[in-house]
């Protein structure tokens, strides 16, 4: 039998003698009472009954064993004084409770403060309060130690998720990539005949979606293009119980994705799933009222060599991605080993063009535009294109093909850009004070689209126009067909620096994506006839043909013309046949520094 102090607890929870069931004999009753008072003192939670003021009128073993590690003095007199250093705010919360009954507090967590005499304390207290009626609370006391430590490695795990986790699109991301990759590749060393592959995915040209529609509906495009790689990737025929990774489709950057090809039996069936993806992803994507185009490129990474490193693979899929793009996009490249030479023989370019800016090694040449007068006659002053050169400690001077492209992957291009225009304009300023009336009356300069891609490019040229004090009516800015023709957003920006009055002209007219239709709907003073044409102009009835109608159109929209790459007297005469007003070429002079150009200029014809 149980000390009677126990018994005050039953009475608590509203059981008592007078409660049990009357069909019950005295000896049923007896033990069924003495079962329950069992179980209370032998419960794994502490159970307490108290006064409201905190003296503790009954408390069972377990109440004992977790609070007093917590009594300051070694007694367990008073429950609030117990608990005071740990969690002072209960006695308040208890005094405080206006209600008849109910629940004061509900499974509290408190970390115990220790008294010095403490062996064994547990880390986390759980205590819950129930106020029974005036004088009478009822409390209870868990040690949930493992409970929070087991939340806690859940929490872990969940963080740890949402770490591997891309946001958007719900995919792994790059650091789950890289353990699945290294788990990958130890399985493909154990079997012989295993083929596995990474396949990285570029979204060509994402910026301009974003430029042109907002970031939310790139947003969207990129979650559509998850769905349809995820979709197509597990729709493949591979049984199940060959299928390593369960979510071989990843997001490892802002336009770009991974695709893990494992338990393939032959390198030839990574390729037909390339091409099955390319076809998949280029399919139109309809967001909100918005009809986009895209193209992807894919770069290809077999793991079946003797590569081990993981960011070694994601790199070379990194350059075969790169090699794609170059070769205009819409493509997968598989990466060979030289092509590992070609990426850090451009790394070490673009180093070496940073200095190159710093120490002012790059320069500018001029190429005389002439015009056309009667009786073959050419007017020397009527313009000059500006041209970027490097001179370069090791290779001598280096043209602008060499290292424009680089500029544009590196950011460079906008610092590159802004000194061409500044020094050019600085340049035609200082002729006309030199020539006089025989200075050039029109400087041309060539633009990027990463320079058009720049909101605030339209500032950028109006600052350079007024420090140079630049007549804007005198600089021709060109721009490609390639990209003026399909690219809404730069044709936007084109408009913004006709309002500054500046001239614009399509350079390489006939290789681009525009048409003669289509060239009212640009904002261009000048179309450029590429070289390609005047080249064959002499020898070729077609080229001849073509040059005709291009000027025709220029001419009915009021458009200027000026043919490229003249070479030859006849592909000279024949432009001026059809009516090219300006032409430009090695037959009248190769690029110039500036002070040969002066001389050029006023040479007597």
């Amino acid at each position: 039998m149980l000390p009677s102090r126990a018994v005050g607890i039953v009475s608590i929870i509203g059981v008592s003698n007078g409660d049990w069931n009357k069909s019950m004999t005295s000896n049923e009753h007896e033990e069924a009472y003495e079962a329950l008072i069992q179980f209370l003192y032998r419960a794994p939670i502490g159970l307490l009954q108290i006064q409201r003021d905190g003296h503790i009128e009954m408390l069972n073993p377990m109440s004992a064993q977790l609070l007093m590690p917590l009594s300051p003095d070694g007694n367990l007199e008073n429950f609030f004084d117990v608990i005071q250093l740990s969690a002072p705010e209960l006695k308040g919360m208890c005094q405080q409770f206006s209600e008849k009954n109910g629940v004061i507090c509900d499974a509290i967590r408190i970390k115990p403060a220790t008294s010095q005499h403490a062996m064994r304390v547990p880390e986390v207290l759980s205590v819950g309060m129930l106020k029974v009626d005036d004088n009478n609370v009822m409390v209870v006391v868990t040690d949930v130690t493992q409970e929070v430590e087991r939340e806690q490695r859940n929490l872990a795990r969940r963080i740890d998720s949402a770490t591997r986790i891309d946001a958007l699109t719900r995919l792994p991301n790059r650091i789950a990539v890289r353990d699945m990759l290294q788990q990958t590749m130890q399985r493909t060393k154990t079997l012989t005949n295993d083929v596995s592959a990474v396949l990285q995915i570029n979204f060509d040209r994402f910026k301009q979606v974003n430029d042109s529609f907002g970031n939310a509906t790139g947003d969207e495009a990129i979650r559509l293009v998850a769905q349809r790689l995820r979709s197509a990737v597990r729709s493949n025929s591979r049984p199940a119980a060959q299928i390593f990774m369960p979510e071989p489709v990843a997001r490892v950057g802002a336009d770009e994705f991974v695709v893990l090809l494992d338990s393939i039996n032959d390198f030839s069936v990574v390729e037909v799933v390339a091409k099955r993806l390319l076809n998949l992803l280029e399919k139109p994507y309809y967001i909100g009222q918005n009809e986009i185009i895209a193209s992807f490129s894919i770069g290809i990474v077999s793991l079946s060599g003797n590569i081990s490193d993981v960011d070694e693979i994601l790199g070379d899929a990194s350059i075969a991605t790169s090699a794609a793009k170059a070769n205009g996009g819409a493509q997968f490249v598989v990466f060979e080993e030289s092509m590992r030479e070609v990426a850090a023989r451009r790394g070490g370019i673009e180093s070496e063009l940073r200095i190159g800016l710093e120490q002012e090694q790059l320069f500018i040449v001029y190429q005389p535009v002439v015009g056309f007068l009667s009786d073959g006659l050419i007017d020397r002053s009527t313009g000059v294109e500006a041209l970027i050169r490097w001179q370069h400690p090791e290779y001598g001077v280096v043209g602008p093909v060499n290292f424009i492209e680089i500029a544009e992957k590196s950011n460079l291009i906008n610092v590159l850009g802004r000194y061409v225009l500044r020094k050019a304009c600085s340049d035609f300023m200082e002729w006309k004070v030199s020539l006089g009336a025989l200075a050039p009356r029109l400087l041309a300069v060539n633009l990027s689209r990463a320079q058009l891609a720049q909101d605030n490019f339209d500032t950028t040229l109006s600052d350079i126009l007024r420090e140079t004090n630049m007549p804007p009516e005198q600089l021709q800015l060109e721009i490609t067909e390639s990209f003026a023709a399909q690219d809404a957003d730069i044709q936007s920006q084109l408009r913004k620096l006709k309002k500054l009055g500046v001239k614009l002209a399509l350079d390489d007219f006939g290789t681009g994506y525009s048409s003669l239709s289509s060239l009212h709907l640009l904002p261009i003073d000048t179309v450029k006839i590429d070289r390609s044409f005047v080249s064959l102009a002499d020898t070729s009835a077609h080229h001849e043909i073509l040059i005709e109608v291009t000027v025709k159109v220029a001419r009915s929209l009021g458009m200027t013309t000026v043919a490229e790459g003249i070479e030859t007297e006849g592909q000279s005469r024949i432009v001026q046949q059809y009516g090219c007003d300006k032409g430009q070429g090695y037959l009248f002079s190769k690029p110039l520094v500036a002070s040969e150009l002066l001389k050029w200029i006023v040479a007597p014809t």
